[in-house]
């Protein structure tokens, strides 16, 4: 029995990669052919962060990523629905109806993953589009930070709605505490925690970067949710990681097309919710540890910006920092892909011991 658990598992994540590495040329063939990547000076500026006096500091060497593709997460996307429908459609030509031994879309487990999923999927889509054909709101290329935290609320304060209200979830595991009765305030908790995995999208900035960082925290998720019998979890896990895989394919230094929004906020969509079905919330900040402090560097550049008038780092996020001080962008990815192993295999441990 562990082992058809074993192979419900790798084969979906074997196929996902497979459906990635075979998509990812012609994915690139139509975003060269269209010059899908910023074509505006101020679009520009998004690679570009606030400094002490509030003018504009430009990272060194973006000027060799402007003409390289955005929208590489369509392959993630692709690799992902691509598998899932496959796997449900196999099962229903085989038992006649999705028995869950061959696929693993279910209700009880992946239907709200697969849907987030597509949710920042689609999310990520229309503002890539907007800024790939300088579609303007207001003064903003694509949405506005401020349009884009608006909607990611609201769609967080639907799921969670639904989290507490359809599937009954109304407790936090604490480790080491056991859990933690949140009652009502469930609901803006689980938004506290989608909103803090949204503003991580800035991680996506090096070649290689976000993608192997995103395929450790995957991985990492799929391994816990395996080790709790979420098989239909573990294997969407593992199925997403092996799109990732697939995109590091072509990401890797030098990066032939990046993640963008596309990618990185269906990734962004989907971990809360797999977190908060494996009882890991409170692992995060271990598991996805370089994103947290990716999150957090920012989070203090800005705050001593607007107060202090003053940088606290000599760049946000974190890794222009590394990239001003002298580091190659080979060593920060390097680096920061070690933390990231060390860190998952510290997160897995603690749930095995700690839920």
């Amino acid at each position: 029995m562990i082992e058809l658990d074993i192979i419900k598992i790798l084969i979906p994540w074997l196929v996902s990669f497979l459906f990635g590495l075979f998509s990812a040329p012609v994915i690139l063939a139509y975003l060269y052919k269209y010059k899908v990547w910023p074509k505006n000076k101020n679009i520009r500026e998004k690679l570009t962060i606030p400094d002490e006096r509030n003018e504009i500091l430009k990272v060194i060497n973006k000027e060799n990523t402007v003409n390289t593709p955005r929208m590489g997460g369509l392959v993630i996307v692709f690799s992902v629905v691509a598998t899932t429908v496959l796997f449900w459609a196999v099962s229903f030509g085989i038992f006649g109806n999705p028995s869950g031994r061959i696929d693993f879309l279910s209700r009880s487990q992946t239907w709200l993953v697969l849907g987030s999923f597509l949710a920042g999927a689609l999310l990520g889509f229309v503002d890539d589009i907007m800024t790939n054909k300088n579609i303007k709101i207001g003064r903003h290329h694509g949405f506005p930070w401020q349009l884009r935290i608006i909607l990611v609320i609201l769609f967080s304060l639907f799921v969670g709605w639904w989290f507490y209200s359809k599937l009954g979830y109304s407790q936090v595991m604490i480790p080491f505490y056991g859990y933690f009765e949140f009652g009502w305030l469930f609901i803006p908790f689980f938004m506290m925690v989608f909103l803090a995995s949204f503003a991580t999208s800035n991680i996506d900035g090096l070649d290689g970067l976000a993608g192997g960082i995103m395929a450790t925290i995957f991985t990492t998720m799929g391994f816990i949710a395996y080790s709790q019998e979420l098989l239909n979890i573990s294997a969407f896990c593992f199925v997403v990681t092996g799109g990732i895989l697939a995109f590091l394919w072509f990401n890797v230094s030098p990066a032939r097309f990046y993640m963008s929004e596309i990618g990185y906020s269906a990734l962004s969509f989907t971990l809360p919710i797999i977190a908060f079905m494996t009882d890991t919330v409170f692992l995060l900040p271990i598991i996805a540890f370089m994103l947290f402090i990716n999150l957090c560097v920012t989070v203090i550049q800005r705050f001593s910006i607007v107060v202090f008038k003053k940088r606290v780092f000599r760049a946000a996020p974190l890794h222009h920092h590394f990239e001003i001080l002298g580091w190659s962008t080979s060593q920060i990815v390097f680096r920061y892909l070690i933390i990231s192993i060390i860190m998952a295999i510290l997160g897995v441990a603690l749930a095995t011991v700690a839920i």
